[in-house]
């Protein structure tokens, strides 16, 4: 018999007929630790999965990865399901996978850590930007569903505690995938027009999936880009989501994020009657001080006699007059007796005082005192005064 001879083309097919023909392989689920991850401009996704002993090349079209909630990253170890097939034109088998999940965490949890790493990061958590919540609210912006049970417990929170502030509703879809850009987009619109001085945005429980519109990084940005105070408010207490991070502050209930927005009327009240007590009995005390002050000064001389501050200033100036008169009499008679003693000590020194004892004083004719016989030649003209009156005379002789 003579042997059939098959080109590279027919075997490729035959392969793969057999492989498409095992029941086993054509949704397969496959346990490997992703390597070589690419992602193309087509939207397809090309990589291998590993384990210790062997490899396996694999490739999930675009329709099938628009589905994944997580980014695959290389090592990260996930279970995948598809078919094993051939690609005839390489003759090379390979997985073409239809879904992919990390292995021992789902896939929104995996998700929900990298976006959370990835926004912590790049500082959206970080507690300086976050604003601090307006004491006393005029206008509040609510963005979730109006059809939900949430809307209405925070309405009748609103309204019991704080009926003066207004509530702007702004419906959205919570949950599917038309869900993160109507939040979004709600939160923007709010914030842009100035609705609320507040913002809450948030839902009832659910499980995480139903939650899944307040994990959207498009939600959070927004959130984060906004001027005015955001309140994250999603499911019950233990429930956490992205929003919960970035928002200004985060309400375990969409209950607990009313209460935090406004103030108590019945606190309020009560704050406000205290204060009112607090400054009446301010008023009273400082009225009542004012009143004793008052009292003393009208008990005071200078309210009962009025001419008394005109008296006590007369007698003041009459003893300042009597004093000034005092000193100026003893300067006088102080400068009398040094005015005497220098007169006399003046006289003491006069050459009148000479004279008068009988002694004489000669001058030349240019006025001069003559002291001495060489003051003197013969028949000099000298002038020579006496105790009484004086005299002219002619030098007849110098005697040395």
């Amino acid at each position: 018999m003579e042997q059939h001879i098959f080109g590279v083309t027919e075997v490729n097919n035959l392969v793969k007929l057999l492989l498409d023909g095992e029941p086993m392989l054509q949704n397969i689920c496959v346990r490997g630790e992703l390597s070589n991850y690419k992602m193309y401009p087509s939207g397809h996704h090309y990589f291998s999965l590993k384990d210790p002993e062997g490899a396996i090349r694999c490739v999930m079209f675009k329709s099938a990865a628009m589905k994944l909630r997580f980014r695959p990253e290389n090592g990260m170890k996930v279970l995948v399901t598809g078919r094993v097939t051939v690609f005839p034109r390489d003759g090379a088998y390979q997985l073409y996978c239809n879904t992919m999940t990390p292995e021992g965490v789902g896939d929104l949890a995996a998700a929900f850590e990298q976006l959370k790493a990835k926004l912590y990061a790049e500082g959206l958590f970080d507690p300086a930007h976050k604003k601090p919540l307006p004491a006393y609210p005029e206008k509040i912006a609510i963005v979730t569903s109006s059809a939900g049970a949430a809307v209405h417990d925070m309405i009748r929170i609103l309204r019991r505690r704080y009926p003066i502030a207004k509530v702007i509703l702004l419906p959205v879809r919570v949950q599917g995938a038309e869900a993160p850009p109507e939040i979004a987009g709600a939160i923007r619109y709010a914030d842009k027009w100035k609705t609320g001085d507040v913002i809450i945005t948030g839902r009832g429980g659910g499980s995480m999936e139903d939650l899944w519109a307040f994990n959207d990084e498009r939600v959070a940005r927004a959130i984060y880009d906004c001027k005015t105070p955001v309140i994250s408010a999603v499911g019950h207490e233990p429930d956490v989501t992205i929003s919960d991070f970035v928002a200004d502050a985060r309400a375990s209930t969409p209950s607990n994020a009313a209460e935090i927005a406004v103030p108590d009327q019945v606190e309020l009240l009560r704050w406000l009657r205290g204060a009112g007590e607090r400054m009446e009995q301010s008023e009273t005390a400082r009225l009542e001080a004012l009143r004793e002050k008052l009292d003393s000064l009208a008990q005071k001389r200078v309210m009962t006699d009025q001419l008394a501050y005109v008296q006590d200033k007369r007698m003041e100036l009459v003893h300042v007059q009597q004093r000034l008169g005092d000193l100026a009499s003893g300067q006088m008679a102080r400068k009398r007796q040094s005015f005497a003693a220098l007169a006399a000590s003046l006289d003491a020194m006069s050459p009148l005082k000479v004279l008068g004892r009988g002694y004489a004083m000669a001058q030349n004719e240019q006025g001069q005192i003559m002291k001495s016989y060489r003051d003197a030649s013969p028949g000099d003209r000298v002038s020579v005064t006496l105790g009484e009156g004086g005299f002219t005379a002619k030098v007849e002789e110098v005697h040395p």
